[in-house]
C-alpha cells in the first residue's frame, strides 16, 4: 500500500504539491485547481483564527455538498479545529441538539436549503451562543427569507478576514496538527435509538479514504461525483478525501435527482459513482436514460443494502462499469471490507467484501461481526460507559451487524442483532426474508419488522414498496412458498417509499413507530 500522510492539512499540502493545476473541485460555475483549493482553504483557516477559534475547539457545518462544505471543513482542520458536520435532513430542533452536545466555536449554515432558511429556523428554536456563523449562499427557491441577521457572516466576507499575519498563523496550525488529533465528531444515523457522537483522529479519517482509494484504484484521472451527502461518512472520507488523496475531481451533488445525475455524467465525464442500490437502480429505471451517455463510467462502489446478483450484472452490462464494488463501514469504523475490482458479480452481490488494509474481522458471539484496527474509533463523545460496552478491552469492536465469515475472508452481512426478532422461539432475520421478497415480481423494495403478538412473541410485518398491484395475499402466498412458516410476514404494508437515512439505509425505528 502507499504510504498516504496522516493528516489533512498534509494530504491537503501534498495536493497542491502533486496535483497543483489539476482540477480538484467542480461545482456548477466554480472551477478550482488543488493550489486554488489549498489557499482557499488557508484563507479560511486563517479567518477562524482571526475569529478567535483555538486548536482543539469545534466548527460545525450545517449545510448541502458545494465547494463551500470542502473548504469549510479542510479549513477547519487546517486551524487546528475539529469538525462536526450536521445532517442537512434534520429539523432544528435536531441540530440544535448536536450543537448544545458539541458546543461549537463556529457554524457554518446554508441560507435557505429544501424550502427552510436553517439559521432562521435555529434562531427560532434556542437562543444561540456560537460566537462566530458563517452562512453559505445557496438559497434554492424563491422564499423571501428577509434580510439576514447581522451576526451572520456572508462566506466571502469571512474569507476576506485572512490577512498575511493570520494566514501565518494557519499555517503554523496545520504544521501542528498531529495524526492523533481528534478531526471529527461524526454521530450516527440514529436507526436504533439516539444518535451518538463519534470521534475520530486524523489518522483514522485519513487512512479510511486511502483504503478507499487503493480497493477502488481511484486516480488523478478520475471524475468523482459525490452524490452522498458530505455530512455523512461515505460523503466525506469516502468522497472528498479520497479525491484528495488520489488527486481526482470533486463534482458535488447537492440534492439527489437521477435526471440531473444522468446530466452531470454526461456533461462532467464522470468515471467514478458511488452510492446505495437504490441510485443505480433508479438509473436503470429510468424512461429517458437512452438519451444520455454514460459510457465514462468506470467504478461503481454500493453497499448499505441488499445488492441483488441482477443489479450488479445490469451495471456493468448496461451502464458500462468496468467494475462494482461493495464496501461496509460504520461511523465508528469507517472502512471495515471492501471488494476488489476483480472480484466477480456474485462475489460483490454476496459480500461486502473481505477486511481492508490495518483492519481484522471475526464473527462473535450470535454471529455478531466483530472488528480491529486502526479503523477503530476513539470513542463515542461525553460517553465513557457505552464506549467500553461497544470496544472490549482486548480492542474489538461490535458491531451489532450479524454475519458471516468465508474462507476467504470475505464478509456478508445478514442482518442488524437490533433488526432479529423472534417467532414462536425461533429467531428471524428481516434482511432474510426481504432477500426473498425480492425475487418476487411486483416488488420494487421491502423492510421487514418484527411487531408484537400475544401467541408468537414477535411476528414479522413487511413495508412493501410495489412496481404493480400485487395483493397482501399473493405476497404472503409466495413467502409461504419460500420460506419457514415462522419466517413468514403475518401482515403487509404498502408503501410510497422506505424511510432511508443518508447512506441508504431503512430507518426501522420509523417502520415500528409507523411513522409512515
Amino acid at each position: 500500500m502507499i504510504e498516504h500522510p496522516t493528516t489533512t492539512p498534509s494530504a491537503l499540502r501534498r495536493a497542491a504539491r502533486d496535483f497543483g493545476e489539476l482540477t480538484a473541485v467542480v461545482d456548477h460555475g466554480v472551477q478550482l485547481t488543488f493550489t486554488q483549493l489549498h489557499d482557499l482553504v488557508c484563507d479560511f483557516a486563517a479567518a477562524l483564527c482571526a475569529r478567535g477559534v483555538q486548536p482543539g475547539e469545534r466548527v460545525a457545518i450545517w449545510s448541502p455538498n458545494t465547494y463551500h462544505w470542502v473548504i469549510a471543513a479542510l479549513g477547519t482542520h487546517y486551524a487546528g479545529a475539529t469538525l462536526v458536520p450536521i445532517n442537512t435532513r434534520y429539523t432544528a430542533t435536531e441540530a440544535l441538539d448536536i450543537l448544545e452536545r458539541t458546543k461549537p466555536s463556529g457554524l457554518v449554515v446554508v441560507d435557505n436549503f429544501l424550502g427552510t432558511d436553517r439559521y432562521a429556523s435555529l434562531r427560532n428554536a434556542s437562543a444561540l451562543d456560537i460566537p462566530t456563523v458563517v452562512q453559505v449562499p445557496i438559497t434554492d427557491d424563491d422564499t423571501d427569507s428577509g434580510p439576514p441577521s447581522p451576526e451572520l457572516l456572508a462566506f466571502g466576507d469571512f474569507l476576506a478576514l485572512a490577512t498575511d499575519q493570520w494566514r501565518d498563523e494557519a499555517n503554523a496550525r496545520a504544521d501542528s496538527v498531529s495524526a492523533d488529533d481528534i478531526a471529527d465528531v461524526m454521530f450516527t444515523s440514529g436507526t436504533t435509538g439516539k444518535s451518538k457522537g463519534v470521534m475520530s483522529a486524523h489518522r483514522q479519517t485519513v487512512g479510511a479514504a486511502a483504503v478507499w482509494v487503493e480497493c477502488a484504484e481511484v486516480t488523478s484521472r478520475d471524475n468523482y461525483l459525490i452524490v452522498n451527502p458530505f455530512f455523512h461518512t461515505f460523503g466525506y472520507k469516502a468522497g472528498i478525501l479520497v479525491c484528495l488523496l488520489s488527486g481526482a475531481t470533486i463534482v458535488p451533488m447537492a440534492v439527489f435527482d437521477v435526471a440531473e445525475v444522468m446530466a452531470a455524467v454526461q456533461a462532467k465525464q464522470i468515471t467514478v459513482l458511488p452510492g446505495a442500490p437504490t441510485i443505480f437502480q433508479s438509473i436503470l429505471d429510468h424512461p429517458d436514460r437512452p438519451n444520455y451517455e454514460l459510457s465514462s463510467l468506470r467504478i461503481a462502489v454500493t453497499g448499505a443494502a441488499a445488492v441483488p446478483v441482477v443489479l450488479v450484472e445490469r451495471m456493468q452490462s448496461e451502464l458500462s462499469f468496468d467494475a462494482v464494488l461493495t464496501a461496509y463501514g460504520q461511523t465508528e469504523a469507517a472502512m471495515i471490507t471492501m471488494c476488489r475490482t476483480d472480484d466477480d458479480p456474485i462475489t460483490v452481490s454476496t459480500t461486502s467484501g473481505r477486511a481492508v488494509p490495518g483492519m481484522e474481522v471475526r464473527i462473535g458471539d450470535q454471529g455478531e461481526i466483530l472488528v480491529r484496527g486502526e479503523g477503530v474509533m476513539l470513542g463515542y463523545l461525553d460517553d465513557p460507559e457505552t464506549t467500553a460496552k461497544t470496544i472490549d478491552p482486548d480492542g474489538w469492536l461490535h458491531t451489532g451487524d450479524v454475519g458471516t465469515l468465508d474462507d476467504r475472508g470475505y464478509v456478508d452481512i445478514t442482518d442488524r442483532l437490533k433488526d432479529m426478532y423472534i417467532s414462536g422461539g425461533f429467531n428471524v432475520y428481516p434482511t432474510e426474508v426481504e432477500n426473498a421478497l425480492a425475487r418476487l415480481e411486483g416488488v420494487a423494495e421491502s423492510a421487514v419488522i418484527g411487531i408484537p403478538d400475544p401467541r408468537m412473541g414477535e411476528v414479522g410485518r413487511a413495508f412493501i414498496v410495489r412496481r404493480d398491484g400485487i395483493t397482501e395475499d399473493e405476497v404472503i402466498a409466495y413467502c409461504r412458498e419460500h420460506l419457514a412458516n415462522f419466517k413468514v410476514p403475518r401482515s403487509v404494508r404498502f408503501v410510497d417509499s422506505l424511510p432511508r437515512n443518508p447512506s441508504g439505509k431503512v430507518m426501522k425505528n420509523i417502520l415500528r413507530e409507523e411513522k409512515i
